[in-house]
């Protein structure tokens, strides 16, 4: 159990297309009430944000007992790049359009309900992700799922879309993006893994590929179905080469929350994984992260997180 007698609040107005902003206002009031000492972080940008905790960790006199992400999960994703390794626990305050990482570790999603986890002290230790592309100067620490090819584009388009609001926007961006090329030939090189040889390598075609910590991703969309977020591992979905029909009749099945069942769907395990594709885009928790060739790897015990 941790004493939680302050708490850094990082704040993305954005998130949840303005709930972040509401929740963030709510979440401080509620702590001040508990006698919380609180300290609000709001950057102008990622980069700025990540900072303003870091710096905030920095100050020996100043430190929080805990950071409280009061947003969606690429809030979160930008409080770890400063986290990650301070030892101090991460407290989930939901009001994004996924809150997938909320969702997986049991943190609800009410406001009152979400302090009172922070400020209950039980500390779950997770695993986290890190994935290194060639435009990234240093490894980006993600906790839920990093997708690639068409699954990276629905993302990015969705994140660009203001409506409809919540996850059908990721059921619209699918059906736009179905529109366009579906799948790209992959290189797939897997190492750690329990079930394959070192170094095995699977070349195929294919419409996308995650890379999941978690089982879910988009507001709840079930696409590692079977991701334990403590083994040390990463679980890969693959979605083979397939008509836009059958792409059609998976969606359905991916926005409800249920387990693909389709032959093109084929799951890995590993602890380090790399992918090649010519041209596909990647994201971590939801926020590009440039272009493949990318390599992927699981960090156990990574973080604490507050949970019920």
């Amino acid at each position: 159990m941790t004493q939680i007698r302050s708490v850094a609040l990082v704040t993305n107005p954005l998130s949840g297309q303005g709930k972040g902003e509401q929740v963030a206002r709510e979440a401080a009031r509620l702590f001040a009430a508990r006698d919380i000492a609180v300290h609000e972080i709001l950057g102008s940008s990622a980069a700025d944000t990540a900072l303003l905790v870091r710096k905030a960790l920095a100050d020996p006199a100043a430190r929080p007992d805990a950071v409280v992400a009061a947003g969606g999960d690429g809030l979160v994703c930008v409080t770890l790049q400063a986290l990650v390794g301070q030892g101090v626990p991460l407290g989930l305050v939901p009001a994004g359009t996924g809150n997938d990482l909320a969702r997986e570790v049991g943190v609800p999603d009410d406001t009152a309900a979400a302090v009172d986890v922070v400020l209950g002290g039980r500390t779950r230790t997770i695993d986290l992700g890190t994935v290194e592309t060639g435009d990234s100067s240093t490894p980006i620490w993600f906790a839920t799922v990093t997708g690639t090819g068409l699954d990276a584009r629905v993302t990015l388009r969705a994140n660009a879309m203001r409506y409809p609001k919540g996850p059908l926007r990721y059921t619209v961006a699918a059906l736009l993006e179905l529109a366009g090329k579906l799948d790209v030939p992959y290189r797939i090189e897997l190492h750690g893994s329990p079930d394959h040889a070192d170094g095995t390598v699977i070349e195929l075609d294919a419409v996308m590929v995650a890379v999941g910590n978690t089982r879910t991703y988009g507001g709840g969309m079930l696409i590692c179905p079977d991701a334990l977020i403590d083994d040390g591992l990463l679980d890969l979905t693959v979605v083979g080469a397939m008509s836009r029909l059958d792409m059609l009749r998976l969606l359905p099945t991916l926005s409800s929350g249920k387990r693909i069942d389709h032959p093109a769907a084929v799951g890995y395990r590993a602890a380090t994984i790399t992918l090649t594709a010519p041209g596909a885009p990647a994201t971590a928790d939801g926020d590009p992260v440039g272009l493949l060739p990318a390599t992927f790897q699981a960090h156990a015990g990574a973080l604490d997180v507050l949970v019920p």
